[in-house]
């Protein structure tokens, strides 16, 4: 390998084009070419970047031996075998979140970048948001105390999907952050929703997941509300903190909120409402953030952050989620779920 990551983009859709704006951009990179089967959709890529190679065939970039990785931001269900087929050819890795549809598919991809030696790794863009690390260093810190729940909103008008619901656009956002900040898998999901647009594709899915530290994450998730909200609540012991998404200013706030003593006498309950304090958070687009990280990783050999095996978590959470939905809104045990997951398929 060159010292510059040549990077080809599977993908020129919605999110291709932001990758391919950050890989251009990012020091040590270099976007080789870029692959999609809309002749339109490459127009403005090769008016925007004449040096970039384009193609309408994806094998023409696995094939290219200067090519060092790939960045795929296609449809779910094809990534399993985009990602096979270009850890087979060598290739490094990023895959646009969810890593698969099934966890079965996953779980073939993890291994796939276990055979190849090849670096792979999970677009969670949202765990390289600087205002996301900044809460996770506060929990990390114990300066809110034991994580007793998180709740989060994430919904809008829009943008409706017509193969898969709401849970598998925007849940893995707010999956993939809560596992990065709780740092553990859940005992339990548990989903309900409802279909109001398309017959049988929820456009609006209540997710909450329960661990073993005695947490509990919600999550609201909605294609069909009068405005786009992207919030997150983390309730510790001690403190709390507010994650807006949405604002330009003051992303974190961490309340220095609580109950001192609760007793049946009313006079004698007290509550704490002390300062508000928002910690200082970098400007940086999570996506170059997330883009640096994956040359690094492939540079040094280091396992990404946001890997196999965290994607992985992801979409078996997901599948929990979904199992859920289909049986009436009933706890699934995420264990139970795993283990089914991986068990061989009956002939």
């Amino acid at each position: 390998m060159s010292e510059t990551l040549r990077v080809g983009v599977i993908g020129a859709g919605y999110w291709g084009p932001n990758l391919i704006r950050n890989f251009h951009e990012a020091p040590g990179s270099e976007v080789a070419a870029v692959a999609d089967l809309s002749a339109e959709r490459l127009t403005p890529i090769r008016k925007r970047y004449p040096a970039v190679s384009v193609t309408s065939d994806h094998r023409e970039i696995l094939a290219d031996p200067a090519i060092d990785a790939v960045a795929i931001a296609t449809p779910i269900n094809t990534h399993r075998r985009l990602c096979e087929e270009a850890l087979a050819a060598g290739k490094h890795v990023l895959v646009e979140k969810p890593l698969a549809g099934t966890a079965a598919d996953a779980e073939a991809i993890v291994r796939a970048a276990e055979r190849s030696g090849r670096t792979l790794m999970v677009g969670h863009t949202f765990v390289y948001n600087p205002a996301v690390s900044a809460v996770r260093g506060l929990i990390e810190r114990g300066e809110l105390g034991k994580i007793q729940y998180i709740d989060s909103q994430r919904v809008n008008l829009g943008l409706h999907q017509f193969d898969f619901n709401v849970l598998w656009d925007l849940g893995p956002h707010d999956v993939s952050i809560t596992l990065y900040w709780l740092d553990e898998e859940p005992t339990w999901v548990q989903a309900t929703g409802g279909c109001f647009v398309q017959a049988d594709i929820e456009d609006v899915v209540w997710l909450t997941m329960g661990f073993p530290s005695g947490a509990i994450a919600h999550a609201h998730l909605s294609w069909l509300a009068p405005g786009k909200i992207r919030t997150m609540t983390v309730v510790g012991a001690k403190k709390m903190a507010a994650y807006d998404d949405v604002t330009a200013v003051e992303k974190v706030k961490v309340f220095d909120h609580g109950v001192e003593r609760l007793e049946p006498d009313e006079l004698r309950r007290a509550y704490r409402a002390g300062d508000i304090h928002s910690p200082r958070v970098p400007v940086t687009e999570a996506l170059q953030v997330e883009a640096r990280h994956f040359i690094d990783a492939v540079r040094t050999g280091k396992a990404p952050l946001s890997g196999g095996a965290a994607g992985l978590r992801v979409v078996r959470v997901l599948e929990a989620g979904s199992r859920s939905l289909r049986l009436g809104g009933v706890r699934v045990a995420y264990g139970a779920e795993r283990e089914r997951a991986a068990a061989p398929s009956a002939k």
